[in-house]
C-alpha cells in the first residue's frame, strides 16, 4: 500500500514515517503542501495522511483540491485542532476521516485499515466485481484472476464461471446449470457440464475441495 504523508512536523512525521513502514506501508513524506500537491497530481496513491495547519497552503484547501480534480483517494486528516467545527468543515471540504492529535497510532493503523477495506469495496461494487476464495471476476473487462493471475478462458467456461462464483456455496444442480449456461431448451442427459467443469479444474487449478461435485446432483464452488 502506498501511503502519502503530508506533515510539516518533523517530530511528528518522524513517529508517524516510522510506524508506519514498521508495518509494511510503503510511505512517501512530503513536509509542505506545494510539494504535496504535485505528488497528489503525478502520482496514485492509496491513502494520503495529511495535516491542516501546513506552513503554504491549508490542508483544507488541499483537500477541496484533491476532490475538484476528480481524485478519489481516501483522505484522513491528522490535526491538532480537535473543535467540531474543525472536523465538520474537513469532512466537508472532503477529508473521509478526521483523528486529533496526539493520537494512540494503533489507532491510526486501525482507521487506514478500516477506511481501505471500505473503499475497496465500493471500488468492487462499481466495477462489477466478483470474488471467490483466490477466484476475481470483473464482469466490465470479462477478466478472470486466479491469486492476481490471468485466467485464459472460453466464453462458455467464462459464462460458467461467472454463475458458479454467483452462487457460491450452494449446490446448483446440473440441470441449473444447463439451464443458465447453456439454455433452457438444451437436452439434459448430455454430459457437457462434466465435461466443462474438467476443463475449469484443469486451467484454474481448482481442486476437488474448491469445486466440489455433489454425487448424483451436480456442483458446488467454495468460497474458502
Amino acid at each position: 500500500m502506498n501511503i502519502l504523508l503530508i506533515e510539516d512536523d518533523k517530530r511528528i512525521s518522524d513517529f508517524v514515517l516510522k510506524g508506519l513502514q514498521e508495518n509494511g506501508f510503503n510511505v512517501h513524506l512530503s513536509d509542505n503542501g506545494v510539494n504535496a500537491r504535485e505528488h497528489i497530481l503525478s502520482s496514485e496513491w492509496d491513502i494520503i495522511l495529511m495535516d491542516i495547519m501546513l506552513p503554504d497552503i491549508d490542508g483544507v484547501e488541499l483537500v477541496k483540491l484533491i476532490r475538484y480534480k476528480k481524485k478519489n483517494t481516501p483522505i484522513i486528516m491528522l490535526s491538532a485542532l480537535g473543535d467540531p467545527e474543525d472536523k465538520v468543515n474537513a469532512l466537508d471540504s472532503g477529508a473521509d476521516d478526521y483523528l486529533v492529535k496526539p493520537f494512540h497510532f494503533k489507532e491510526l493503523i486501525s482507521r487506514i485499515n478500516a477506511l481501505v477495506r471500505r473503499t475497496k469495496l465500493n471500488y468492487d461494487k462499481e466495477q462489477n466485481i466478483h470474488q471467490c476464495g483466490d477466484i476475481t471476476i470483473n464482469t466490465d473487462e470479462h477478466k478472470v484472476l486466479v491469486n492476481n493471475k490471468t485466467i485464459d478462458l472460453s466464453p462458455r467456461e467464462y459464462k460458467l464461471l461467472l454463475f458458479l462464483v454467483e452462487n457460491k456455496n450452494k449446490v446448483m444442480p446440473r440441470t441449473q446449470i444447463l439451464n443458465n449456461v447453456w439454455g433452457i431448451n438444451y437436452d439434459n442427459n448430455t454430459n457437457v457440464v462434466d465435461v466443462y467443469i474438467s476443463y475449469l479444474r484443469n486451467k484454474m487449478n481448482l481442486t476437488s475441495a474448491t469445486l466440489q461435485t455433489i454425487v448424483g446432483t451436480g456442483y458446488m464452488l467454495k468460497d474458502s
